[in-house]
């Protein structure tokens, strides 16, 4: 008569051989921001999966596990891509594969980051009242065609690494009571369309807990609303990861909020593909994960084990940001200027033969 498994671990570990690792489950959010994909099959992007065969890029990532998708949304952008045309046509596809979205607002014509946040060329002279409408409106519109074509977001950020505020002057970070009606108007934007998609307020710099703690406290006095907090972390330029997890912990129990990373990612080389020089191109970014596919994986699941450590079960998981940005030509880093170049495909989840790295299956999950 066999033993049962149990039988058979106890004696194992009477004999002093260590019990087999236990499977955790995967995270609720195994995500990807593919806000690129669409320019870069315009352009002739090809993705492949890790056997090289050529496929969908949102089909591949889902064989591996990956559950979400975060599609960026300009207002008026040169190009034309991020718009809400676009975002739809890919939130679409990925809800036919039984992925979840996540729209990511930048109100602005192109990128915005603590550095920037610059008014939309159409709402540049709007008075407050009337912006406040506009963000209102611009939500409400991009979310409710995204609910009709049966795409219906599952979170939404208002905003985009918003550490100074958004749309400046009129909700900088020394305008709160500004940028808290602009922030509510998002929310309320979103609750009016969908009163079970969460709310992210998303900041950069990860690692910067003295920031989180300002941010969120005058936040709390100011009235803003929101479900979740967001962070982007990357280790090269947000701190130690010790200092990460200090903050993510801290920021999870101080506000009683779930913690979702909106951007990471790690590259896989130090080579170039594209002519454009890499944003990162050092041979160990972060002491301990070489720039090489094995690293790029091993720093995926080290966020992972991080972000499942928070205590109260408050870690969503993480978005690997643009996960889908190869070095296609004609699809560089500036909307107005079709000659630009790519410096982040060295960071990308596929190599630069077009195939899936060991980076996309930890990051859907698998070891």
């Amino acid at each position: 008569m066999k033993r049962s498994l149990v039988a058979v671990v106890a004696a194992l570990c009477l004999l002093g051989v260590p019990a087999p690792a236990q499977a955790q489950p995967p995270l609720p959010v195994r995500g990807a921001d593919v806000s690129s994909l669409a320019k870069s099959e315009a352009h002739g992007g090809v993705y492949r999966d890790p056997a090289g065969r050529r496929g969908d890029a949102l089909r591949i990532m889902r064989q591996a596990g990956v559950n979400y998708v975060r599609l960026k949304v300009w207002v008026g952008p040169a190009d034309g891509y991020n718009d809400k045309a676009h975002v739809v046509a890919v939130a679409k596809r990925a809800k036919a594969l039984g992925m979840k979205v996540l729209v990511d607002f930048h109100y602005s014509d192109s990128w915005a980051d603590p550095g920037k946040q610059n008014k939309p060329a159409a709402w540049a002279a709007l008075p407050y009242d009337q912006l406040r409408q506009a963000v209102y409106d611009h939500t409400f519109d991009v979310l409710d065609t995204l609910r009709r074509q049966g795409a219906t977001a599952d979170m939404v950020q208002v905003g985009n690494e918003i550490n100074g505020g958004l749309l400046w002057p009129d909700g900088r970070w020394d305008a709160w009571p500004g940028m808290a009606g602009l922030l509510n108007a998002g929310y309320d934007a979103v609750k009016a369309v969908s009163a079970t998609t969460k709310v992210v307020i998303h900041l950069a710099n990860g690692g910067d807990n003295g920031l989180y703690r300002w941010w969120f406290d005058t936040a709390a006095t100011h009235g803003i609303r929101y479900d979740v907090i967001g962070l982007s972390y990357y280790p090269y330029w947000h701190g130690t990861l010790e200092a990460f997890q200090y903050n993510l912990n801290d920021v999870a129990a101080r506000y009683g909020k779930p913690v979702v990373v909106a951007e990471t990612a790690y590259p896989f080389t130090t080579a170039d593909e594209d002519g454009w020089a890499n944003l990162v191109g050092a041979a160990e970014p972060y002491p301990g994960f070489p720039a090489t596919p094995q690293g790029q994986a091993a720093f995926v699941k080290r966020m992972y084990d991080i972000v499942r450590a928070v205590p109260g079960g408050l870690g969503l998981g993480l978005f690997y940001w643009e996960a889908t940005w190869t070095g296609v030509p004609g699809n560089g880093w500036d909307p107005a200027d079709p000659g630009s170049g790519n410096a982040w495909e060295n960071q990308a989840l596929f190599d630069y033969a077009d195939r899936a790295l060991p980076g996309l299956r930890t990051l859907g999950g698998s070891r």
